[in-house]
């Protein structure tokens, strides 16, 4: 902008005054927009969030205060366990955002998460193109989006549209933005945080508006009007899934690989924006997202049915994805619902998902006693370029040549990562850096109680003792990066 050059997006104030969520806060408390408690400031120490919890209650959220999607953001539903995640906030943000600075405020336990798409110009013009539902989260972060937000009574609508455009002008926002909103299981709705800048899920929004959001934020750039000074009237329905690279039978952990095979699907109401192809390599440095599914019907009944065809068809073979688990949720009845409301909240996948989806193998699933054939692959040794065979387990199969291997079983709960454990060993149940060993050699555990916190793609994952015993040959530091598997102690 000192350049001479033509910012295209809100202003620089703007940014500072809504991505700090502290000042946020009260832009929205001067909008008039609904909000639960929350500190006015940010938190200096876990004990000042321990003073909050026992003036208003568990459980809190301990946020990042320049945070967003999810990271540094923890729950803390007893007053034990704030110390470890006003800690594990920080790092998270300090990773993420570069700054640690936390606030904290009343949880709604078990709410929605609804949000609100404005297109603000130069001339005071403010508009909502449309809501949207991003209850489908884990570790509070989005999986699957859909417009206009469903299941809404006419009063909560017009309470998250006014509210949304009011912060906006408090703010003197114009271009693109996203205005959040939580809203609790009696009904209440109150702000989260606004969002300046287009957000993964905007193609929901486009679909059901008819708005190119991109092009209106040119045009908003250039200084001009909006085309339109009414709320559009949603055309439709649309519904967007994140493809990730996340085992969805090991709850969610992040899942680095290769792409070896990528075949995504096509037809009436499908968009796909995508950002690997067969070939790709997805690293362990970065969010975990290849690719988004958008589909589109005349309601969401329809949009539904297009969406099991879609991901039926979409196949993406070397490494783990959520595709199973959003194969499960499109026929699951709390996803769908009885035609008035549906059951489905920010964490239902953690707390009421029957999680059925076996831990990803390499591979295809294996039908019952299903055997693997011997594959060949072409290797470089000594600068000659020889051909071997190798048994069906040491490439993209699970079974060696006359050995049968079982289908896993199925694991209900699709929740938290623990310890990968195996007898006495507690190993790494995903690539990663260790970000903190919670132990010492010799120090006498329990079972459940911390030992490492692993991350990777952004997200910090718990490994926790799977019995009760004594640390023994602890193997990990602080900042080492390790391979799935890797024996990070023993427990005796």
């Amino acid at each position: 902008i000192d350049a001479g050059l033509n910012w295209i997006g809100p202003s620089p104030q703007s940014i500072r005054d809504l991505g700090d969520k502290v000042t946020a806060r009260h832009i929205a408390m001067k909008a008039g927009a609904p909000l639960v408690p929350g500190t006015q400031d940010p938190v200096k120490d876990a004990d000042e969030v321990v003073a909050f919890a026992k003036e208003y209650g568990v459980p809190v959220a301990i946020k990042a205060a320049f945070g967003g999607g999810g990271r540094g953001m923890k729950v803390a539903r007893t007053l034990e366990e704030i110390p470890e995640l006003f800690e594990s906030a920080t790092r998270e943000a300090v990773a993420a955002f570069g700054r640690g600075e936390c606030f904290v405020e009343r949880y709604l336990d078990k709410p929605r998460h609804v949000e609100a798409q404005v297109i603000a110009d130069k001339h005071g013009n403010v508009v909502v193109a449309g809501t949207r539902d991003c209850s489908l989260q884990r570790r509070f972060q989005k999986l699957v989006e859909e417009a206009p937000a469903p299941f809404l009574t006419d009063e909560q609508r017009e309470q998250i549209h006014s509210s949304a455009k009011a912060i906006c002008r408090e703010a003197g926002y114009y271009g693109a933005g996203t205005v959040e909103y939580l809203v609790g299981q009696d009904g209440l709705i109150s702000f989260l945080e606004v969002n300046t800048r287009l957000q993964v899920e905007h193609p929901v929004t486009e679909e059901t508006s008819g708005i190119d959001l991109v092009l209106e934020q040119f045009k908003i750039a250039r200084g001009e009007a909006l085309d339109i000074t009414e709320d559009p009237t949603p055309r439709g329905h649309s519904i967007e899934f994140r493809i990730n690279g996340e085992d969805a039978g090991r709850g969610f952990l992040p899942a680095p690989g290769p792409v070896t095979v990528y075949e995504p699907p096509s037809g009436p109401g499908v968009r796909m924006d995508s950002g690997v192809e067969a070939g790709s390599v997805i690293g362990g440095q970065f969010d975990s997202m290849l690719a988004k599914l958008i589909v589109t019907g005349a309601d969401r009944d329809q949009a539904l049915a297009r969406a099991r065809r879609a991901l039926d068809e979409f196949e993406v073979q070397g490494l783990a994805t959520v595709l199973p688990f959003h194969r499960a949720v499109v026929s699951d009845p709390a996803f769908i619902g009885d035609g008035t409301s549906f059951d489905v909240h920010t964490r239902w996948i953690e707390t009421e998902f029957d999680n059925q989806i076996p831990p990803f193998t390499g591979g295809e699933p294996l039908e019952e006693d299903e055997v693997l054939p011997r594959q060949s692959m072409v290797v470089e040794v000594s600068g000659r370029r020889v051909e071997v065979s190798l048994p069906g387990h040491f490439g993209l199969g699970a079974a060696a040549e006359g050995v049968v291997r079982k289908k896993p079983k199925p694991r209900k709960r699709g929740g938290a990562a623990g310890g990968a454990a195996s007898g006495d060993s507690v190993t790494a149940p995903m690539q990663g850096t260790v970000v903190k060993v919670a132990v010492e050699e010799g120090q006498e555990v329990a079972e459940g109680d911390l030992i490492v916190v692993l991350e990777a793609m952004k997200m910090e994952n718990p490994v926790n003792a799977h019995k009760a015993g004594i640390v023994t040959g602890l193997a990990v530091e602080a900042g080492a990066a390790i391979t799935q598997g890797t024996v990070l102690t023993e427990i005796k």
